[in-house]
C-alpha cells in the first residue's frame, strides 16, 4: 500500500507502507528507529550512529552524515531514508531524492524534537511507541523545568562545540533550548554556531562555560586551558548527546539533567 507523507521541510513523498529497507543517515534518529523497535528494517547507517553499539556492527555503514556514500546507498536500494537538514549536506539529499523517497527533519527545540518522534513513528508504523516516548520526554523534561524554578537556577552560560577554532551554539539551537529548560540563559547572541574567542567571552556576563564531549571532544587539558584565560568562569565538562541528541536519548538526558542540575544550585 502507498502512503504520502510530508516532511519537516515540506516536502512530500510516497512510498510502500510499512517500509521494509530503511536507511537512517543521523545518529540520534538512528537509535530512535531502534528503540521503536525496527531491528529487522534498518538496513543502513552512518559510521556515527553509534547506539545502541551492539547493533551498529551488523549494519552497513554509508559513510559519516556529510559525506555519504551515495553509490553504496544505491546498491542496497532502500524504500524510505531518513534524514537531518542540519546534519546532512544539501547536495547529497538532492541527489538521494532523485532516486528514494527521503524524509527530513528540522529541529530546532525540545517540541521540534517530539514531533519529529511523533511523525516517524508515524513513518514506520510504530505510533504507540513513539507516544509512549513522548509521554516520558514530556514529563520528564516538565520535572526538570519545575525543579530549576524550585531551586533558582539562573545561570548564565557559554557551550563550545569546537576548538581551533572555538565555535559555540548559539540561538535558534536545539542546544540552546536544552539549557533553557534547565535554567541556564545562552550568553551567545548569534544564531547557529558562530567562532567565539576567549576575550569576547570575557567580555559577557558569562558565569559558566560547558564544554561538550562531542564533535569536539573537549577534555581535562582543554579544561584547564580555559581556566587559566578566564579564571573568574566555572567550566565543566559536559556530555554532549545529552544535550544534542534529539531522539530516544531524551529519556536517558532527563536522569542526567536531574543530576546536572545538583551542581548548578
Amino acid at each position: 500500500m502507498q502512503k504520502s507523507f510530508t516532511d519537516q521541510m515540506g516536502r512530500t513523498i510516497n512510498f510502500d507502507f510499512p517500509p521494509k529497507r530503511i536507511i537512517s543517515i543521523v545518529p540520534s534518529q538512528t537509535e530512535l528507529l531502534f528503540d521503536l523497535g525496527l531491528d529487522q528494517e534498518i538496513i543502513g547507517l552512518t559510521k556515527f550512529c553509534i547506539h545502541p553499539i551492539e547493533k551498529f556492527a551488523a549494519r552497513t555503514k554509508v559513510g559519516g552524515t556529510k559525506r555519504l556514500n551515495i553509490d553504496l546507498i544505491k546498491d542496497l536500494k532502500p524504500d524510505l531514508i531518513i534524514g537531518n537538514k542540519e546534519e546532512n549536506t544539501q547536495s547529497d539529499i538532492e541527489e538521494l531524492a532523485e532516486y528514494f523517497p527521503v524524509w527530513m527533519s528540522d529541529i530546532a527545540t525540545l517540541d521540534d524534537a517530539m514531533q519529529t518522534i511523533t511523525q516517524i513513528g508515524a513513518l514506520v508504523n510504530r505510533e504507540p511507541e513513539a507516544a509512549y516516548l513522548n509521554h516520558l520526554i514530556s514529563a520528564g523534561f516538565n520535572d526538570l523545568k519545575t525543579l530549576a524554578v524550585q531551586h533558582h537556577i539562573d545561570k548564565k552560560v557559554a557551550y563550545l562545540i569546537w576548538r581551533k577554532p572555538f565555535m559555540a551554539a548559539g540561538k535558534n539551537t536545539f542546544i540552546d533550548d536544552i539549557l533553557l529548560m534547565n535554567g541556564m540563559t545562552n550568553v551567545i547572541q548569534q544564531s547557529r554556531y558562530p567562532e567565539i574567542n576567549l576575550e569576547e567571552l570575557q567580555n559577557t556576563n558569562c558565569e559558566m562555560i560547558l564544554l561538550s564531549s562531542e564533535p569536539y571532544p573537549f577534555t581535562e587539558k582543554h579544561m584547564t586551558e580555559i581556566r587559566a584565560a578566564l579564571p573568574n568562569i566555572k567550566v565543566m565538562l559536559v556530555d554532549g548527546e545529552m544535550f544534542s541528541w534529539y531522539g530516544s536519548r531524551l529519556v536517558k538526558a532527563v536522569q542526567y539533567f536531574f543530576e546536572f542540575q545538583k551542581e548548578l544550585y
